[in-house]
Order: C-alpha cells, then sequence, then structure tokens
C-alpha cells in the first residue's frame, strides 16, 4: 500500500512515465491502479497534470478527494508493517552519559606512549613498597679447612725400553738366540731388530700377559732372561740357518763364491774347504739373478744404487750391475722380499769378513 501511495503521488505533482502510464510503457503502466479507476485522464492512468486541464470541476473535485483518501491510506500502511529493530536503532540518536556526580572518584591515570602517568590527570598516592630485608651472608670459616695431600699415584712407571725395531747389535743377536730357545724366533740369530724380530718380541709378550708392542721394555727382558740360558756360541753366531748346500763340482778348486739357490746359502770356499757359509735371496721372477760362473770385477765397500737409489754395503760385483752385498731389508723381513738380481746377506759381520777376504778375480758359481 505504502509503494502504491507513493506511485499516485508521484503522479498527481509532476508528469512521471515510470510510474504513470507513458507512453513508454513503463513498469507501472499496466498496473491495477492506472486503469482509470482512480483517474479521469483521457489515457485512462492515474490523475496526471493533463486530467486536470481536460476535466470538469467536478472531475477536479473527485481526483482532489482521491489523492485525500490515497494518503491516508498510505499513512496507514507506514505504521503497521513489521519493523527491523536493527534498522531501527541506527536511526535513533544515541542518549547521552550521565553527568558525573561530584563524589565520583577520579579515573586511574593512563600512561602516557613514554610509560609516564600524564601530568594532567590527577594521581592517587601510590601504596609505599616494603623494603626487603637484606641476607646476611653466610658465615665463613675463620681459618680454612687444610687441603688434603695428593694421593701418589698407583699406576707404575713405564719401564725403560732397551731395543727397538732398527737396533743392532750384539745384544739384539742374545735376545734373537734367547727368543728362539723358547719358540719365538725361528731362524739363526742376525743381530738386527726388524719386523721379523718386533713380532718375535710382541708375540712373547702377549703369550705373557703383558702389552704386546713389540719393543723389548727391562720387565720384557728380565722375563726372558728367567725363562732361558745364556746362548752358547754356535747359538749366537751360526754358520747358516739353512744347512749348506752339497757344492757344485766347480766350487771345488780354487777361490770361489759356491751360491746355491735350492738350499739359499753362500758358502766362502778355499780349495775345496768351507772358510765361512752365510745365508742369502735371490732377484723375484721380474728381476732373477743370473746363472752361472762368474769373476768379481770390482769390490764398492759403501756402495748405493744408482739405479734403485738403495745402500749396497759391501757389494762384490759379477755381472753387469748385480753383486753380492748385505741388505738391511732382508735382514729386517727375511724372505718375505726379494732383490733386483743381487745376492742379498743378512748378516751384515760374515758379508763384511767376507769383503775383506775375497779379491778381484774369484770365480762365482751360482748354481740350483
Amino acid at each position: 500500500m505504502a509503494g502504491m501511495a507513493r506511485r499516485n503521488v508521484g503522479n498527481v505533482g509532476m508528469e512521471s512515465d515510470v510510474y504513470g502510464n507513458g507512453g513508454d510503457g513503463g513498469p507501472y503502466g499496466n498496473a491495477p491502479y492506472s486503469n482509470g479507476t482512480y483517474g479521469t485522464g483521457p489515457d485512462g492512468g492515474a490523475p496526471s497534470v493533463r486530467g486536470h486541464r481536460h476535466g470538469s470541476p467536478r472531475g477536479r473535485r473527485t481526483a482532489t478527494a482521491t489523492a485525500a483518501s490515497v494518503l491516508a491510506i498510505a499513512a496507514l500502511a507506514a505504521g503497521c508493517g513489521p519493523q527491523d529493530p536493527a534498522a531501527d536503532a541506527l536511526k535513533q540518536p544515541t542518549a547521552p552519559a550521565p553527568a558525573t556526580t561530584a563524589t565520583t572518584a577520579p579515573a586511574a591515570p593512563s600512561p602516557t606512549e613514554d610509560g609516564k602517568a600524564d601530568a594532567t590527570t590527577p594521581t592517587s598516592t601510590p601504596t609505599p613498597t616494603p623494603t626487603p630485608t637484606p641476607t646476611e651472608p653466610p658465615t665463613t670459616p675463620s681459618s680454612a679447612s687444610p687441603t688434603p695431600a695428593p694421593r701418589p699415584s698407583t699406576a707404575s712407571p713405564q719401564p725403560e725400553v732397551l731395543m727397538r725395531t732398527g737396533s743392532e747389535g750384539p745384544r739384539v743377536r742374545e735376545l734373537q738366540a734367547r727368543l728362539r730357545q723358547v719358540g719365538h724366533f725361528g731362524r739363526n740369530p742376525t743381530g738386527y731388530y726388524g719386523t721379523v724380530t718386533a713380532e718375535a718380541v710382541r708375540s712373547f709378550q702377549v703369550k705373557r700377559g703383558t702389552e704386546g708392542t713389540g719393543a723389548t721394555d727391562a720387565a720384557t727382558w728380565q722375563k726372558l732372561l728367567a725363562m732361558t740360558r745364556t746362548p752358547t756360541a754356535d747359538e749366537l753366531n751360526p754358520p747358516t740357518e739353512r744347512p749348506v748346500a752339497k757344492p757344485d763340482e766347480r766350487c771345488l778348486t780354487g777361490r770361489v763364491l759356491c751360491i746355491s739357490k735350492k738350499s739359499r746359502t753362500l758358502a766362502w770356499m778355499v780349495d775345496g774347504r768351507v772358510v765361512s757359509a752365510m745365508d742369502v735371496r735371490f732377484g723375484s721372477e721380474y728381476t732373477p739373478t743370473r746363472e752361472g760362473e762368474f769373476k768379481v770385477f770390482w769390490k764398492s765397500r759403501d756402495h748405493v744404487s744408482t739405479l734403485y737409489d738403495t745402500p749396497m754395503p759391501y757389494a762384490l760385483f759379477f755381472s753387469g750391475g748385480q753383486a753380492v752385498h748385505y741388505s738391511a731389508d732382508f735382514a729386517a723381513n727375511g724372505y718375505g722380499g726379494a732383490s733386483h738380481g743381487c745376492v742379498n746377506v743378512r748378516d751384515r759381520k760374515k758379508v763384511a769378513a767376507l769383503f775383506d777376504q775375497v779379491k778381484n778375480g774369484d770365480k762365482v758359481v751360482i748354481y740350483w
């Protein structure tokens, strides 16, 4: 009804094609209220300026009465419809806050941005914070307790090392002879403390329940002395570790270095008699020691190989670069290694004596 009233009122005050029945057929032009029931205009629409111009006085009075009735109906329709409390509340003015009486206590001051109270805001007297009672410091005894004396270490000092890898001499020879007596050194003494001797010492230490260092310290030496006897001269300086092979026929006359690859021994022979014998090793498969009959053509006591940059003490050259000489590697590692074609001797003392006896031109026989 309210919408209908607004449309009729608009048509009375002005000419509107939207709410009237104008010539373009607006949305409300064909509404029930535009069929001439309430208007007397020529097009049957609601009362309009055109109806006012051409109507009779009676028609004008009728239009005026009709308009008044429409307004009354619109007012009634606007007052009885359902209301939206929220929308109505938005239209209501906010009630003013009640005035603060003089007896109201002032609000607590709010801090400003720098954390201090605003100077214009009255503040109340803060309650004093009680001062904490200082704690009495712990009583210090007048005299400090005596520091207990450190206990002496119960760990026994490390025994002195007497011989280790690289050592050589008569004492090493005795060590090797004694180790052989108790089954820890499987060859004749050489007088050089190499890896074979170190392993024999380590085996002896572990079996006796001590740390297997491989070095002969005072404790290890004393245990070995207690378990063995004094070695004989033959035990300390045996002719060779291996039995000397039957000499080749070419070795039975003259001065000959008779060298057997089968027994791996060298026998220094003069007119068929063995003067001295010693263990030897030969070249590897890729650098074999030559076989046959040769002659010593050069002696070099402190020779160093220019090809392999290795020492060759007491060298007796017999074929090109091949010679009989002492080998520290052979003394240390035994038959685990090989030469580059030379005849290695592991007993330094014996090969030194041999060097002094052999002359250039003496015969060398190498055979199986």
